[in-house]
């Protein structure tokens, strides 16, 4: 793209959001007028919610942003891949030249045209992280309070549904439908209410409803909210004084998410990606080469003026130089680059042993890696061997958590020896992330190093003193797992879990860890 091309389209670009941003000041010019509405309604009495219906409006009181590009960005990117995702960010700008409805139809159009529809998985994996981001805490507080919730959406109600009724514990979830044909999505809503919506309106739910709503309520959801005794209106105003919802007052943990985008994919963000990806392609390239090709003291010191940054903390009594063979590295599991990452740490190459290492993955890696079985005798006496030959990594979790959490240990590391070093590791990617349930495996490691500045905090924590090798002989293998996870979740301040890689990959890619190693 020459550079007028690129000055026209930015030119055309600052227009449309001039256009945008006059039309969003005669909405809320509109909202000043719907204020005089409320006088009209009894206030939401939060004392009786629990014996209430609510009708919660989805994205104009629950969420943060009215807007629900960012939603169809992230599951055109993750479903559809990087060309949908790209053909939807050029329709943005003549989006904004239609109407509200007819925006949402080209949405739909593009982003689920030609999907399949039992492989949709992105409302239940990816999802859930971004809509947990966007909620309003005050919106948050009067939903739960009720004692049923009917939540309306205009989204495809296969967007929210698994969010709405896992996550906020929604009893009916009003949304349009998409028409599938032989098994594939054809981008087209139905034009008809939802069952769900339809029992609503026979007030199936009883008569004590109260609602949660915008001033710019479309027409066509305005049936239900005439229903309602009492109605709590939002405005624009109200949505930016409002505060996120805590990470603390999820009504459900986040452990476990999927998808390759580390951001939430604004038009401005988008469009921010678009331009860096060739660059970052290239970029993730030389970073690749230049660990495969030169010696760590070298190689280092280029990477880190690439971006790439390395933060090691060693405690005084860890053996960094000198004799260290036979030694047992236990690290929790970030991405596939945690081994090359504790080579960087120590100057030196050590083994790891994975699973589900993509035969492509190694072979550029630059330190001997080795696939285990998952067969507990052979991997017992692979790993054995090869701690015989030198030092080792494992980690024990067997498989990464993006999330500040740790799975449970797998105790097989604890029968091997003694000398083992827990190490503790932290990652940050501000674009993609490089881990995956149900993707390629050999692109995790091309999708971290895309990142502009992905960095690692590698701990190196003290040996296992004679002290704490008596203890450990005279404990389970099961123990001695669980005081190691503790000992590294302490110092990275994680939560412990009894979770597994099999947990993980039953909710993210519907198996128990066999996926995709290309």
């Amino acid at each position: 793209m020459t550079a007028s091309a690129i000055l026209k389209f930015l030119l055309f670009s600052r227009i449309i959001l001039r256009r945008q941003k006059s039309s969003r000041l005669l909405q809320r010019k509109g909202s000043s007028l719907s204020y005089l509405l409320r006088p009209l309604s009894t206030p939401l009495c939060t004392e009786k919610l629990p014996q209430q219906t609510l009708v919660c409006d989805v994205e104009g009181a629950l969420f943060k942003s009215s807007s629900v590009f960012p939603y169809f960005m992230l599951l055109a990117f993750e479903a559809g891949g990087l060309l949908r995702a790209l053909l939807l960010f050029i329709l943005y700008t003549f989006m904004s030249l239609l109407s509200e409805e007819w925006a949402l139809k080209v949405m739909v159009m593009v982003t689920f045209c030609g999907i399949r529809e039992d492989s949709l998985t992105v409302g239940r994996t990816v999802l859930p992280k971004f809509f947990l981001e966007d909620i309003r805490l005050e919106g948050f507080e009067v939903l739960m309070k009720a004692g049923k919730k009917v939540a309306v959406t205009e989204m495809p109600r296969v967007m929210v549904e698994v969010f709405l009724k896992e996550y906020l514990n929604v009893d009916v979830v009003a949304g349009r439908e998409l028409k599938v044909i032989g098994g594939y999505y054809v981008g087209l809503m139905e034009k008809k209410m939802s069952p769900d919506l339809i029992l609503l309106e026979e007030e199936k739910l009883g008569c004590d409803v109260v609602g949660m709503t915008s001033f710019n309520i479309p027409l066509d959801r305005r049936c239900l909210f005439s229903k309602c005794k009492a109605i709590d209106w939002v405005g624009e105003a109200d949505k930016r004084n409002s505060n996120s919802l805590p990470t603390e007052r999820y009504p459900k943990p986040l452990i476990f998410h999927d998808g390759r985008l580390a951001f939430r994919p604004t038009p401005i963000a988008s469009l921010a990606m678009f331009m860096w990806i060739p660059f970052g392609f290239l970029l993730a390239l030389f970073r690749l080469l230049v660990a495969l090709s030169l010696p760590y003291s070298f190689s280092s010191a280029i990477l880190f003026f690439t971006g790439m940054k390395l933060s090691v903390r060693t405690l005084p009594s860890t053996p960094i130089q000198g004799k260290t063979k036979g030694t047992l590295y236990v690290c929790n599991h970030r991405t596939l680059l945690d081994p090359i990452y504790l080579s960087f740490s120590l100057h030196k190459s050590v083994t790891a042993v994975t699973y589900s290492l993509s035969r492509v993955s190694e072979i550029l890696s630059p330190i001997k890696t080795v696939s285990l079985t998952r067969n507990k005798e052979q991997d017992r006496n692979k790993m054995e061997d090869l701690l015989r030959q030198g030092d080792l990594l494992v980690c024990p979790e067997g498989t990464t958590c993006r999330e500040p959490f740790l799975l449970r240990f797998s105790p097989l590391f604890a029968e091997l020896t003694n000398e083992i070093v827990p190490v503790a590791m932290k990652t940050h990617v501000s674009m993609f992330y490089g881990t995956t349930a149900g993707g390629l495996k050999c692109l995790d490691p091309l999708f971290f190093l895309m990142n502009p500045s992905p960095a690692y905090e590698v701990k190196l924590l003290e040996k296992m003193t004679d002290e704490a090798q008596c203890w450990a002989a005279e404990k389970s293998s099961i123990e001695v797992a669980n005081m190691v996870q503790g000992k590294i979740g302490n110092v990275l301040g994680f939560e412990c879990t009894k979770l597994t890689r099999k947990d993980k990959y039953l909710m993210l890619a519907g198996n128990e860890g066999i996926v995709r190693v290309g």
